[in-house]
């Protein structure tokens, strides 16, 4: 009996075997297909301005602690409105930027973004080639403003400090801070002869003569314009013949950010002359906390990539009008480089 129970049981289990074995097959071959692969992504839409094509002038050389920073804030333009830029770059020679605004418009870009260094005289019939073949032309850093007037209606624009009221702003600055009074000696190193670029250095004297300080005024050179390194005997050679200054406004981004190797090229210590200059850059940083360097009128060079691009793929695109925008009316000293020095070593301040 025992037997028998078993074996029955053994046939019952194996019929539930093969039944769960059918009803799995049959389960599986009832059940709903697998979910398909989501679809691909859409590509992504081109920007707004892939089509637009641009020469850009950042003004200085690779690498130069000013114009990197200009160059920074166009390529962030460049990357966020997707618009082809090309990159001319000039050793902060105004011949060679006439020159190469000839060969940028033999490129036939749709915009180009200039330097204005070298004058409305120079510059002004290259202008005129270039709008009569529809390019549109804005400029960034030193101002054009008679080819600002006549060609604002068509995209002209200008971004940067207004150029006098930069020199008398942060002379006034450093005259203060350096505690000079009538009779007192200022030695300023600019570019006076550069037609435009030069009124930034006027307005440097126009605050020193307004506060009866005396001015000792030395013309950056060429070379050291180019190579911030070959004004080192310079400085030095003029602050031996001035023995009495006590300010030094040096009138130049790469060379201010050099103060700190030019002082201690001509035995001086911080705080012996009162330095100022223009133009945040991590050398410019050191500079300040290190007490070689006064203070700086930041103009804040990366905007001045920045906008000129913004303003040039607008113009091109939706035909906007040129904006003016004046971006240097901050002195930064002691009292508020820790907020700002972070951006300085990105390269954005």
């Amino acid at each position: 009996m025992k037997r028998s129970l078993f074996v029955l049981a053994s046939v019952a289990l194996f019929a539930a075997l093969l039944l769960g074995c059918s009803g799995s097959s049959s389960t599986a071959s009832s059940a709903a297909p697998a979910p398909a692969a989501a679809p691909a992504a859409p590509a992504p839409a081109p920007k707004d301005f892939s089509d637009v094509s641009i020469i850009f002038f950042p003004g200085g050389s690779e690498g130069d602690s000013f114009a990197s920073v200009v160059y920074n804030g166009a390529v962030k333009a460049q990357g966020e409105l997707g618009c082809k830029v090309n990159y001319m770059w000039s050793s902060w020679s105004p011949d060679k930027m006439v020159s190469q605004l000839k060969d940028a418009i033999a490129q036939k870009p749709d915009a180009i973004c200039i330097m204005g260094h070298p004058g409305d005289t120079a510059m002004g019939p290259l202008i005129d080639q270039a709008r009569q073949a529809g390019i549109v032309v804005t400029s960034q850093n030193s101002p054009l403003p008679v080819n600002e007037a006549k060609y604002k209606t068509e995209g002209f624009g200008y971004v940067g400090a207004d150029q006098i009221s930069a020199g008398e702003t942060l002379g006034n600055a450093a005259i203060q801070r350096a505690g000079l009074k009538a009779g007192d000696t200022a030695i300023v190193w600019g570019l006076k002869g550069q037609a435009g670029r030069g009124e930034r250095t006027q307005g440097i004297i126009n605050a020193c003569q307004a506060a009866k300080v005396k001015v000792a005024y030395y013309e950056i050179s060429d070379a050291v314009n180019a190579d911030a390194s070959q004004g080192t005997s310079v400085f030095a050679g003029f602050v031996a013949a001035n023995p009495t200054a006590k300010l030094i406004v040096v009138d130049h981004g790469a060379l201010t950010s050099t103060v700190g190797t030019y002082m201690k090229a001509a035995g001086k210590n911080p705080g012996d002359i009162y330095c100022a200059g223009f133009d945040l850059s991590a050398a410019s940083v050191d500079a300040i906390n290190s007490g070689y360097l006064g203070c700086i009128l930041d103009q804040q060079p990366w905007l001045q990539g920045y906008l000129p691009v913004v303003q040039a793929c607008l113009t091109v695109k939706y035909g906007f009008s040129g904006l003016h925008i004046d971006t240097g009316a901050s002195i930064i000293d002691k009292s508020n480089i820790s907020q700002i020095a972070p951006l300085a070593q990105q390269g954005i301040r």
